[in-house]
């Protein structure tokens, strides 16, 4: 699941976070013009007039008309990359990890809708959701990137194992793997019982299964 956020519009000047919030108009625009036509029927010309630019400005931000289905939000890696590797050395690679990826879904229940939707598209167009399995899994391999960058600046301790471990890139594989599936998890339990929770409380309880080992629950 590619991860979007209202968090991509904050930060930076002026020019970065229009140039941020265009960015995520063209990509709602493409997503929901293509749950509602079929991604093969939607021009640029269609995605670049409902979000209220230009084809040339459509192509300032996206190669192609399908990057713009599949490639939602494309700063949502590097801050969590960011983010993992700022986070205080105090914290395990899991807990950092946790709040590199809570600040990122702090809007998740307002971007429900365009998540499920999104879901549809590719789900309706194989090579579409080719595209978007391939985003996701060099997106995963980017966080276990900055995973071992932590490990190995904090002398691969952290709960991690050795040195050694930590660079073979094991240990920031798996981590990453299970967070995305953890996130994942979260998303879909929460949909099926908004009524019960918030998004980040069932996303935090989820975390903290992780953190304790996943012990089997009480009979």
């Amino acid at each position: 699941m590619q991860l979007m956020s209202g968090k991509s519009a904050a930060g930076g000047g002026l020019r970065e976070r229009k140039k941020r919030a265009t960015r995520a108009a063209l990509a709602e625009a493409a997503v929901r013009l293509a749950a509602e036509h079929g991604a093969e029927k939607v021009t640029v010309e269609a995605i670049s007039a409902a979000a209220g630019v230009s084809v040339r400005t459509f192509f300032n931000y996206f190669d192609s008309r399908d990057d713009a289905f599949v490639v939602i939000d494309a700063d949502a890696g590097a801050r969590m990359r960011r983010a993992v590797l700022e986070a205080p050395a105090e914290l395990s690679p899991l807990a950092a990890l946790r709040e590199a990826m809570a600040a990122e879904l702090a809007e998740a229940e307002q971007q429900h809708e365009l998540w499920r939707l999104h879901a549809e598209v590719l789900h309706a167009s194989p090579h579409l959701l080719a595209r978007g399995v391939g985003a996701h899994m060099a997106a995963e391999a980017d966080l276990a990137d900055a995973i071992a960058e932590r490990l190995r600046g904090a002398g691969g301790t952290s709960g991690a194992g050795s040195v050694a471990e930590a660079g073979s890139g094991l240990y920031p594989r798996l981590l990453a793997a299970v967070a995305g599936a953890a996130v994942r998890t979260s998303v879909d339990h929460w949909s099926a019982h908004q009524e019960e929770a918030a998004f980040l409380d069932v996303f935090h309880k989820v975390f903290s299964l992780l953190a304790a080992g996943l012990p089997a629950p009480p009979a």
